[in-house]
């Protein structure tokens, strides 16, 4: 990390915040809200290998940045070498991004059971080759790749430090632990003594992901750590201004965003707004774009919303939007000068989930040393 944060290929990163890649959230008009509260680096939805070489059309249309982004940082899925290398030389042939995220921290059953995700590093060797793959294919473009991980399969099987000095020796920028396993999904708390253990065994830049649902939690995170940047997830669905408090943390200023209920009405507003301009654009129909960009903000209003005085039948309304001039008149009926329910700061939001059983393809535990890529693993769609 230089003296004002981490450093990315020709890009330097301040304040060192990472917005995670979130399936069906982080897509252009999310990210640019985020981009409106602070810096840092807001990474695209997840991109499948194999659907970016064989050209499919929705994952095309996923790769889509803001005229002003930048860095534009885009996520990969694979498990095979091969395909990952190829999808690697399309984005640098093609300049679809100038930075490459390599995931390997998916806990979803129907990744980990093809031995994709979470589970792939448990085969070391595989695992070695599929990142030096992509970051020999993007290094003639000097494009910067990354990996985000997990912390193993479960506590029986954990696979962290080797793989985070395997993605080193491989010539990756950095290495991002979330601070579970694979089994724990995201329940429980993030082991931020295992960050610091991965800290402790590489060169490289690490980045700690796992728990931070306010500012202060990345400043204890680093200070617990000893990282040189953290990975933001969930703590921003519904709080996209958790980037303006981030910015201000790691410039060492005091102040913290409490919104009023109508200053959140007008972040919400503003979301609808950049989604509904994001499908509007190039669609043959105007109105169909404002109708399918309010169904994307849908998902969004209730994380909006935690914790505020509202009826239900005004919630359940604004779950149920298709144009902005709707979502006006709805936001309309909320009392603006409502103050942020504090009773909600640092609870966790998003998915929360129980532990479960890892499941995975047969035979996978038993070498660590094949590196055959997984039959059937390829996902064919992105984004999760």
């Amino acid at each position: 990390m230089s003296e004002r944060g981490l450093v990315l290929g020709r890009h330097e990163v301040w304040p060192p915040v990472v917005l995670a890649p979130m399936a069906g959230i982080t897509n252009v008009g999310f990210r640019q809200l985020c981009r409106e509260q602070g810096g840092g680096i807001y990474v695209c939805e997840m991109i499948t290998t194999v659907a970016l070489v064989e050209r499919n059309p929705k994952t095309l249309r996923m790769i889509a940045f803001g005229d002003a982004e930048r860095p534009r940082s885009l996520q990969l899925y694979g498990t095979d070498p091969e395909t990952t290398a190829q999808a690697v030389r399309i984005v640098v042939e093609k300049d679809l991004a100038d930075h490459i995220d390599l995931n390997f921290g998916c806990p979803v059953p129907k990744v980990t059971r093809r031995g994709g995700g979470a589970a792939l590093p448990w085969r070391r060797r595989l695992f070695a080759r599929l990142v030096t793959a992509a970051v020999d294919a993007a290094a003639p473009a000097g494009v910067p790749v990354t990996v985000k991980m997990r912390k193993g399969i479960d506590d029986d099987h954990l696979t962290y430090v080797e793989a985070g000095l395997a993605a080193q020796e491989a010539g990756v920028a950095w290495v991002a632990l979330h601070g579970r396993t694979a089994a724990q999904r995201y329940s429980g708390t993030a082991d931020w003594d295992a960050i610091a253990t991965l800290k402790q065994a590489l060169d490289v830049p690490v980045l700690g992901n796992g728990d931070i649902w306010e500012a202060d939690d990345a400043l204890r995170m680093v200070a617990h750590t000893g990282v040189d940047g953290v990975v933001v997830g969930r703590g921003c669905l519904g709080r996209p201004w958790l980037f303006a408090d981030l910015e201000a943390a790691f410039e060492g200023r005091p102040e913290r965003r409490l919104p009023t209920l109508g200053e959140v009405t007008r972040t919400m507003r503003r979301h609808a707004e950049l989604l509904v301009d994001q499908f509007t654009a190039g669609a043959r129909n105007p109105a169909r774009g404002e109708r399918d960009g309010c169904t994307d903000f849908r998902k969004h209003v209730a994380w909006y919303l935690k914790g505020f005085p509202i009826g239900s039948e005004l919630r359940r309304a604004l779950a149920m939007i298709d144009s902005l001039a709707e979502l006006d008149d709805l936001l309309g009926k909320l009392d603006p000068d409502a103050p942020f329910p504090v009773e909600t700061l640092g609870q966790p939001r998003g998915r929360t989930n129980s532990p479960g059983k890892v499941f995975l393809p047969d035979g996978w535990l038993a070498s660590r040393d094949d590196d055959t890529a997984p039959e059937g693993a390829e996902l064919a769609d992105s984004g999760g």
